[in-house]
């Protein structure tokens, strides 16, 4: 099992809770596991995902896709993340650490009023409770440590 205190991609201080590690065959590729923030709905989970270094990187921002299902507003079926600075506010400046704190921060609050899964998002505004039951559910089924 991976430990919460991987250290990822190029950074001295390890990020808590996440973990990037570099493919064997294709070093542009990563691994990354990001355990699911506690105090929110995905906590105890251990959510997979790829990213995806572009030729062009850093001038354009890494491909970050989650492979484990979750069930979030800002998070499509495919995986696909909506987030400000894997499109249009990605700066070269940016790090992946920063990528990948992101991502964690929107576990913790997702946000229904920019939605990439509308009958989430839709759920999450009118029931929010009902809402969270079901991204508990589908962490404990789809995420869960011991899967």
């Amino acid at each position: 099992n991976p430990s919460p205190a991987s250290v990822p991609y190029r950074t001295k201080e390890p990020v808590p809770g996440i973990s990037a590690i570099p493919d064997e065959q294709n070093a542009r590729y990563f691994h990354v596991i990001v355990f699911g923030p506690e105090d929110s709905p995905f906590e105890g989970g251990l959510f997979k995902l790829e990213l995806f270094l572009p030729e062009d990187y850093p001038m354009s921002a890494p491909k970050v896709r989650f492979i484990t299902k979750i069930y979030h507003p800002n998070i499509d079926r495919l995986g696909r993340i909506c987030l400000d600075i894997l499109k249009d506010k990605w700066s070269p400046a940016l790090q992946i650490r920063t990528v990948l704190l992101s991502i964690q921060a929107l576990l913790s609050a997702p946000n229904p009023d920019d939605p990439l899964a509308n009958d989430v998002a839709e759920l999450w505004k009118v029931n929010e409770a009902e809402a969270i039951r079901n991204a508990k559910e589908w962490t404990q089924r789809y995420a869960n440590v011991d899967n």
